[in-house]
């Protein structure tokens, strides 16, 4: 067989579903392998959208997505979605072709050493020099990109070596390594700090979900009495309602949930991991801290930890739970209470342009818990963060690692694959939309249904709101764009636009019973940014 009919066969044997990707003069053999095996070639766009594809397929089901390109400049698109998924902490497996190995050794049409260019974004990279190779290196690509704290791997294959002969060779058996049980040691430690706080309180990041501790999160904090604050990518490992849920931790000022923050005299990190919220925004000098993660504390200096135990974070979570007191303080709902309330109070505002906390309470009156919302990047964002009220793990994709514009429309294609009985809406920004607005096409044709809404601003919003209060003033931000509802339909989409507040609530509702991709036009006031930062102090968030 040749190398590539084996390269195939070991991404059948990784149980890979797809392959996001464009085809090219070097993956000619590669590309027609893939697609005569059991895993689906997904033609899309442009590279960067197969790997936001990858990127949140891996961030859904635990599994490395994939994405392949070809040589040079298709190589160089992926790279943006590659390195969001390694800060994401998303597994993902990266594939592109390159010249034949007779011209790598001199200056030549299209060739740059790809495996050098992604090192720095990758937690492993190779070039496969012979056939024979293929089954060790794409064993070790899934093994090292899915591996606790999961990220991105990139394979380069040259087309000569594709087209190579090779013996009958089997994939290697897949091994998934196992956490340790935490050191019984230093769980005592953290469980006598934890006993001797008055006021504990949860920091939950995206570790939890990835490792699905959800429902151990949730019963440790019911047993000893700890409220919970989560990272914008832990949107939803406590259910919102929850009693002991507080919010959502992002904005660097004084909003509802800072509260938590500083009535507490202990911090219990489980899961969290630096790129999702710096510690420098809500640790002060006289906390506590505790770190429960699979791997130890990242070196910072306002991450200097008490105690920490390394492993596996639910067996943590379970002994903590079954040794630690239970805490008899007054959990500060107060603070829950009046984020609900601020919600509440934009359910029949009829302002238009729309305002955000109206748009945030009319799609999740229309979404049920199970159904999953993918985050752009941008102000938008921030507002979803902030009030998107998540019920469970993974039905509000938010990219804060990274956090790369364009990820939510070629996200919403992998998660309608993923979740095809759910309802999923991209939520993005007109400058995000734009980015890689032609996925549209990919979604059309694979005959996908989801929603696409659409904040329009006409403008970078986030970099306004930040010129505005950091500057006084607003410069290159502002552009035009096209119809909307036009653009949409050429696509073969339905296009919707909203021509009043009253608009959103029955066009969204039309939309999930619709077959089909819909575009929702929603022009949104962000005069709400600004009027959010006289209320709450000075904004310097992460974008």
């Amino acid at each position: 067989m040749l190398a590539a009919d084996l390269f195939a066969l070991c991404l059948e044997n990784e149980k890979v579903e797809y392959a996001f990707g464009v085809p090219g003069e070097e993956t000619l053999q590669l590309v027609d392998s893939i697609s005569t095996s059991a895993v689906e070639f997904v033609t899309v766009r442009h590279e960067q959208g197969a790997a936001f594809m990858a990127d949140v397929y891996g961030r859904l089901t635990g599994r490395a997505g994939v994405c392949v390109s070809t040589l040079g400049p298709g190589a160089t698109n992926l790279v943006t979605g590659v390195a969001d998924a390694n800060m994401d902490m998303a597994p993902l497996v990266a594939i592109s072709g390159q010249a034949p190995t007779t011209r790598l050794h001199k200056r030549s049409h299209q060739v740059i050493d790809l495996v050098r260019l992604f090192e720095p974004i990758t937690k492993y990279g190779a070039q496969v020099r012979k056939p024979e190779t293929i089954p060790e290196i794409v064993r070790k690509a899934f093994k090292v990109a899915e591996a606790e704290s999961p990220g991105a791997c990139f394979i380069e294959i040259p087309q000569n070596v594709a087209e190579m002969d090779v013996d009958d060779l089997s994939p290697l058996r897949r091994q998934s390594p196992r956490l340790p049980y935490p050191n019984p040691a230093d769980l005592q430690e953290v469980i006598d700090l934890i006993d001797g706080a008055h006021s504990p309180l949860i920091l939950a990041g995206h570790g939890v979900i990835r490792m699905g501790a959800s429902d151990r999160l949730v019963s440790m904090a019911e047993t000893l009495n700890i409220p919970v604050v989560t990272t914008f990518m832990a949107k939803g490992v406590v259910p919102s309602s929850h009693r002991l849920f507080l919010g959502t931790a992002g904005l660097q000022s004084h909003d509802y949930i800072f509260c938590g923050f500083k009535q507490a005299d202990l911090i219990i990190c489980i899961g969290y991991d630096m790129v999702e919220y710096h510690p420098y925004l809500w640790r002060r000098d006289d906390h506590k801290l505790v770190h429960v993660h699979s791997a130890p504390a990242e070196v910072d200096e306002h991450y200097i930890v008490d105690e920490g135990v390394v492993g596996h974070i639910g067996a943590s979570m379970e002994a903590m739970e079954q040794r630690c007191r239970r805490h008899r303080f007054r959990v500060a709902a107060q603070p829950r209470r009046n984020l609900l309330a601020e919600l509440g109070e934009y359910a029949d505002d009829n302002g238009f342009p729309v305002k955000p906390q109206k748009i945030i309470h009319d799609l999740r009156s229309v979404l049920d818990p199970e159904d999953i919302v993918i985050s752009d990047v941008g102000a938008h964002k921030m507002w979803l963060a902030r009030l998107y009220q998540a019920e469970r793990p993974n039905t509000c994709i938010i990219s804060n690692g990274f956090a790369a514009m364009g990820i939510a429309l070629p996200g919403a294609v992998a998660a309608s694959l993923v979740r095809p009985d759910r309802t999923v809406v991209a939520v993005t920004g007109d400058a995000g939309f734009m980015l890689n607005s032609q996925e549209l096409e990919t979604a059309i044709r694979l005959g996908l249904d989801f929603i696409v809404l659409i904040w329009n601003d006409s403008s970078y919003g986030l970099i306004e709101w930040k010129q505005v209060c950091q500057l006084g003033r607003s410069t290159c931000v502002r552009f035009d764009n096209p119809d909307f509802v036009q653009y949409a339909t050429s696509f073969g989409a339905h296009g919707v636009r909203v021509e009043k507040a009253a608009d959103l609530v029955p066009a969204l509702r039309a939309a999930i019973q619709r077959r089909g991709v819909t575009v929702i036009d929603c022009p949104v006031d962000y005069r709400e940014n600004i009027v959010l930062t006289e209320r709450l102090g000075t904004l310097v968030c992460r974008d």
